[in-house]
């Protein structure tokens, strides 16, 4: 039986594509490169905050001096030579991604050389202390390298300069968190904005590979280990629902908060401060996050990872256990004093932390038993109410800690977070994404 001509005929002109094939290696690679550039990355903020624990170790004033002279240095180092690694990285891809913002001008937002300079200058910020993340300068971090990859594709290629951009700012969290779920959920829910976008396959293909650079590395473990949770129950129900409530709320006034403080409106003596002197205001915002530290007993310093992860594992960090309900609180305020500091790095672990402190204080106060799944819900709720993105929050959350047993409760809890915060506040990276197109020049302005 002879094979179908059709068939024959699709084989051979796939085969014979030069073009196709070329598109195909070009993305694959730079998607590799990308996850693997991000690997890099975790690997010196980790580096860079222990070796600000050791230093603190030996003497725990430290704080007081070294960490606003590392803001201030970081802060003046992005204004003269990096401004467009200043902050989270998110707002930037997502002016990139903006349909008014011609090619020309994307180099503002993202490039291989904000790329090297988004990696150092979040790692020397971590290096002070401050209270950020790696997760949202992945993003930057991962579409920078993969942009570059527009000048090794051919003529005819079908993948465009933004479906670039989706692929690696999406990378960037898939590599991050070791969740490529999460990253196609992030590519579809923040970055996308066409439908052809969302179902390109060697797009999601390059996600996926990113992500799984993190795994070839740091092996096949979730990013906050495996939980124990017991079999969901209606006694849950009052408790969850407070946590969604509260994460709601909470989520929404930081969101708040910071596209408020962030944009310069307020006639406020700190606003007028922070752009008269930006530099001594990063050093003042920098004193105020070491002394919030340092009462904390170190531990809202750095993103939060390690408390975090105590949480979950049903123990109690050693540092949150002295201050109690008030890591909340003095977590929340650092984060935001950092971000305000204008210092590049992001609030992604911040929030998980925030979200995973509330989370424990519920299960204190209702005396419920499975406190590693309230602390899960908190997560993926404050994250939700942060990022007004339910899908991707609860997708992370459930890769990082293994928690396949709580879709539908995450998922629950992450909507009607998100939704209390659509109430309280606008979009985070919305916001923050109409002041990045604010930095282009007045024959480049595009409308709103």
């Amino acid at each position: 039986m002879s094979a179908d001509p059709h068939i024959v005929n699709a084989l051979r002109a796939e085969l014979s594509d030069r073009d196709l094939w070329q598109t195909r290696a070009v993305v694959l690679t730079f998607g590799t490169l990308s996850g693997l550039t991000v690997v890099a990355f975790t690997w010196l903020t980790e580096q860079a905050f222990e070796l600000f624990q050791h230093a603190c170790a030996g003497a725990a004033w430290l704080p007081l001096l070294w960490t606003p002279l590392c803001t201030a240095a970081v802060v003046w180092i992005t204004r003269r030579w990096a401004p467009g690694a200043a902050g989270s990285g998110i707002p930037q891809v997502m002016a990139a991604l903006h349909p008014g913002v011609e090619p020309g001008w994307r180099g503002l937002y993202v490039s291989v050389r904000l790329t090297l300079a988004k990696m150092l200058l979040t790692a020397a910020g971590l290096l002070g202390g401050l209270s950020q993340g790696r997760e949202g300068p992945s993003v930057q971090i991962g579409a920078g390298v993969m942009h570059a990859a527009r000048r090794f594709l051919p003529r005819r290629s079908a993948v465009s300069e933004q479906g670039l951009l989706i692929a690696g700012g999406a990378a960037g969290i898939a590599a991050a968190f070791n969740t490529p779920l999460g990253g196609i959920m992030f590519a579809i829910e923040e970055l996308s904005r066409r439908p052809e976008q969302r179902s390109n396959g060697l797009i999601m293909a390059a996600i996926v590979l990113a992500g799984l650079m993190g795994v070839s590395v740091y092996g096949n473990s979730t990013y906050f280990g495996v939980i124990r949770v017991q079999p969901v129950s209606w006694a849950l129900l009052g408790p969850g629902l407070l946590v969604a409530l509260g994460c709601g709320l909470l989520g929404g006034l930081f969101a708040r908060l910071l596209a408020r403080s962030l944009s310069g409106l307020s006639n406020d003596r700190f606003t007028r401060w922070r752009q008269r002197y930006p530099v001594r205001f990063a050093a003042g915002c920098g004193l105020a996050v070491a002394v919030i530290g340092l009462a904390s007993g170190g531990a809202t310093f750095g993103s939060g990872y390690s408390h975090t992860r105590e949480l979950l594992e049903g123990g109690n960090s050693s540092q949150i256990g002295e201050i109690g309900g008030l890591y909340l609180l003095l977590k929340f305020v650092a984060t935001w004093i950092t971000a305000w500091s204008g210092a590049p790095g992001g609030i992604f672990a911040p929030a998980l932390a925030i979200g995973a402190a509330l989370g424990a204080d519920v299960a204190q106060l209702s005396a419920q038993f499975d406190a590693p799944t309230l602390i899960a819900l908190g997560m993926a709720g404050f994250l939700a109410a942060v990022t007004q993105a339910p899908m991707t929050a609860f997708i992370i959350v459930m890769e990082m800690v293994d928690g396949y047993q709580l879709v539908l409760s995450l998922m629950a809890c992450a909507m009607i977070a998100s939704g209390i915060s659509r109430l309280v506040s606008r979009p985070l990276y919305a916001s923050l994404t109409d002041l990045q197109l604010g930095r282009l020049p007045a024959r480049a302005t595009v409308p709103h």
